[in-house]
């Protein structure tokens, strides 16, 4: 019975190629996040606090919600 070695190793660089790729889009990836809260915090101050009790939040929440 003949053994066929089914692994081979990455190209030169290929590694270090992917790992580049990976951080650039973890990177857009927490980007995107922090703009959505940032967009969130800026919505709720906006509200009145009358508008913010009948959401069930004071002001004092709102950097929690962000979070």
């Amino acid at each position: 019975m003949a053994a066929v070695e089914t692994t081979r190793p990455a190209p030169f660089g290929a590694i270090t190629t992917y790992r580049a790729i990976n951080g650039i889009g973890s990177a857009f990836s927490l980007l995107v996040s922090w703009n959505d809260r940032r967009i969130t915090r800026n919505a709720l101050s906006k509200l009145s606090d009358h508008e913010l009790d009948d959401i069930g939040l004071c002001r004092a929440d709102i950097d929690q919600v962000g979070r």
